[in-house]
């Protein structure tokens, strides 16, 4: 990922997605500034949302676990959930794709939000859960990447193709993944 965002500095109009991107670039007031604060803010909250899940730094650093919980969800709620519901309404791969972003947009605001007032209310169970959840978005990035990388090398898909699939696989899977994780840690 930070090889990924590495390539955007500095700011350009015209370099790897963008590329791709220029209709909007050029018609859509904001879709720079915005685009930028999604692919910024993506590798701090990957960066703080990984070492969350660490119980060492729970238990030792208990202060630095919170504070960055607070970044994280401070980055989430006001840069990186925002500036992707933004762009999701201009994805690529026609509306199905841009469903899915909206969707993965709102879904991490939320998520994100509810552990942050479950922990507010002392709800620890809570607040895991919908942390959890709110990472498991978060790691979409990753994941969106991963499944284009073996979509392609798989079945030759064509471009747009590509972009209806992975704009669901990159987070359904994941969530699923934690359900079903909180599931079994409620049978225990």
């Amino acid at each position: 990922m930070i090889k990924i965002t590495w390539q955007y500095i500095p700011f350009h109009k015209d370099i790897a997605f963008l590329q791709i991107k220029q209709s909007e670039v050029e018609k859509i007031p904001f879709y720079i500034p915005f685009f930028y604060t999604h692919v910024y803010s993506a590798i701090f909250v990957l960066l703080a949302g990984f070492s969350q899940f660490s119980s060492a730094l729970l238990k030792k650093f208990p202060a630095a676990h919170r504070n960055i919980g607070k970044f994280y969800v401070f980055t989430v709620l006001f840069f990186s959930a925002p500036s992707g519901l933004f762009i999701g309404f201009f994805a690529n791969g026609g509306l199905y794709s841009k469903i899915s972003f909206v969707t993965l947009s709102i879904l991490w605001f939320y998520f994100t939000l509810k552990g942050f007032t479950s922990i507010k209310n002392k709800n620890i169970t809570k607040h895991q859960a919908f942390m959890f959840r709110s990472f498991a978005l978060t790691f979409s990035a990753i994941t969106l990447r991963f499944w284009k990388v073996i979509l392609v090398y798989l079945f030759h898909p064509a471009p747009m193709d590509v972009y209806q699939i992975i704009a669901w696989l990159g987070w359904i899977p994941n969530l699923l993944i934690v359900e079903y994780y909180l599931y079994n840690q409620l049978k225990k």
